[in-house]
């Protein structure tokens, strides 16, 4: 197979850069995915997720290492492998995050990723269901929506305007140097489906002659030609084959597979590649480096006198969810991981926001998203917003099929110590507002015991989480860590991108999709103005 471009893994990047690179009919594309078809049901229903994180088709199956900022716990790493990558499986959150956030990027020395200039490609994206604003899209792809409103959120909301929260009515219209505020979420959902990538970017791009879809097929490496990227080889059906690219080969497998894919192609740190019998090809030693994401820990409550999704996910009350949600495409079948969230500062040294709080209107045993408590209950989780913990993607051996380590070695820096003891104070904080304390019993976890900084710091190593925001692993910059650069291609090799969360050069301070679906829209500007640019110098050599 041959084509202008060769794109690796349609997931949330992937599937915007198939469809935007093919809307020039004369531009021919391939797109590799491991996983297979979304043809499984619970990826279209929204509240489905619960019932994927650990699906054996859908996801890889990943784990991080046990490390000190677990307890020593191997906890699960949920990443998609199916068309739509993440945006199929993860909680449908679409929060763009603080304006400052990407200002940083341009400040570190990248080029076009500041605030102003990356709003554009947001808006590109969006197809929101409010209206095109200054700030908000509604002519794109992506359907974004609001959430349906639970009563007991909404008691959460006004229990956080007692404590002195301002309200947002919209969350991603968030004004540069923002205070702390609350306001409910917003999905990634377009009627009563998800809107995943694989949904809105790639079955409309599906119906163009010059986009090839190869599914169910795992790349086993970049061929080479000295520096240049000439090819994708990769495994289907027991067969290798390979898919050669006329211009160039983009990794958009996401933070864990894009650096893992490098690696096993020869292109990282020489003292781990030799480590792992992988020859180098080309030293870069910040591939599978700076790996960061937000880790989570939930308290929870018992509740009477709201209706929460506890007692509603069961016998008769679940078939009348059913209906409600058949009929009307409202109701807790259209239900994110979170309904409602608080953004605060809880360090004295932060100018901004640090710590999200994420409200469920139900609670899960052992404070583990997956099974529901079989009372009424709440939920609450805390997560640092930029934490400075890093941690790596190394592949441990030459075996594309082995899984690479995975550690974000989480709560590494005192600093994110400080921030997790602080963000589960506030969420008790919060729950003693009188909107709320009304309709909450005692503590359920980690219960009233438990009071010291030391105590809590433990319950968040014991039974925390991540927030499946992993980042960073192949960091855009021009420093020696940098993989690649303000345009996304790797440094010292050739026709070579990296287009996904991986190239963040600092994780978002909220949710990741909606900024790595920006990323995707930038990067497939990006390519198409290099084509552009270089279609005299073509033209000039023909004749």
């Amino acid at each position: 197979m041959r084509a202008d471009y060769v794109i690796v893994g349609a997931g949330s990047a992937g599937c915007v850069l198939a469809n935007r690179l093919s809307e020039d009919p004369g531009t021919k594309a391939i797109l590799i995915e491991a996983g297979g078809r979304d043809w499984n049901p619970y990826i279209h229903v929204p509240a489905g997720f619960m019932k994927m994180l650990d699906h054996p088709a859908l996801t890889w199956g990943y784990y991080a290492e046990p490390d000190p900022g677990t307890a020593g716990r191997a906890i699960l790493y949920p990443r998609g492998r199916v068309l739509g990558g993440s945006s199929s499986i993860n909680g449908l959150i679409y929060i763009r995050g603080q304006p400052e956030d990407f200002d940083h990027w341009a400040q570190l020395g990248n080029r076009g990723w500041g605030w102003d200039e990356v709003l554009p490609f947001f808006k590109k994206a969006e197809n929101w269901e409010g209206g095109e604003t200054e700030l908000r899209g509604a002519g794109g792809p992506l359907f974004t929506s609001k959430m349906d409103r639970s009563p007991l959120c909404a008691a959460v909301i006004e229990a956080g305007k007692e404590i002195g929260l301002e309200y947002r009515e919209d969350v991603n219209n968030l004004p540069a140097g923002a205070g702390d505020s609350i306001g409910w979420c917003q999905q990634t959902r377009g009627g009563r489906r998800r809107a995943s990538t694989a949904r809105t970017y790639l079955r409309p791009a599906l119906k163009r002659p010059n986009l090839q879809l190869v599914v169910k097929a795992q790349v086993n490496r970049i061929v080479f030609d000295g520096r240049r990227a000439v090819a994708v080889e990769y495994e289907r059906g027991g067969a290798v084959e390979r898919a050669d690219a006329d211009r160039e080969v983009i990794l958009s497998a996401g933070a864990v597979n894009s650096p893992h894919i490098l690696q096993l192609s020869g292109v990282g740190a020489p003292e781990h590649l030799n480590r792992t019998g992988i020859p180098v090809h080309h030293a870069l030693p910040g591939v599978g480096q700076n790996m960061q994401d937000h880790y989570i820990a939930r308290i929870s409550y018992p509740v009477s006198g709201a209706v929460t999704v506890n007692e509603r996910s069961r016998g008769l009350a679940l078939a009348a969810e059913v209906m409600r949600y058949l009929v009307t495409g409202k109701g807790m079948l259209t239900y994110s991981a979170s309904l409602a969230a608080a953004s605060v500062k809880v360090l004295e040294e932060s100018a901004t926001p640090d710590v999200q709080c994420s409200i469920a209107p139900g609670s899960f045993k052992d404070g583990q998203i997956g099974e529901l408590d079989e009372f009424p209950g709440i939920t609450a989780g805390a997560w640092q917003m930029r934490p400075l913990s890093r941690g790596y993607v190394e592949a441990k051996s030459n075996n594309p099929r082995e899984a690479p380590a995975i550690n974000p070695r989480y709560l590494s820096e005192q600093t994110d110590r400080r921030a997790i003891v602080g963000g589960l104070r506030f969420v008790r904080r919060l729950f003693a507002a009188p909107a709320l304390a009304k309709y909450c019993g005692a503590e359920i976890l980690p219960g009233a015991r438990i009071q010291s900084d030391d105590e809590l710091l433990d319950y968040a190593r014991q039974k925390g989480s991540t927030v499946y925001h992993a980042t960073c692993t192949c960091k855009m910059g021009g420093d020696q860590m940098a993989v690649v650069d303000d345009q996304l291609r790797v440094h010292g090799l050739e026709r070579l991108r990296v287009i996904d969360a991986s190239v963040m050069p600092t994780v978002t301070s909220t949710n990741t999709n909606a900024p790595t679906i920006m990323i995707a829209e930038k990067g497939a500007e990006m390519i198409r103005r290099a084509a552009r640019a270089a279609q005299p110098e073509i033209t000039v050599k023909a004749a």
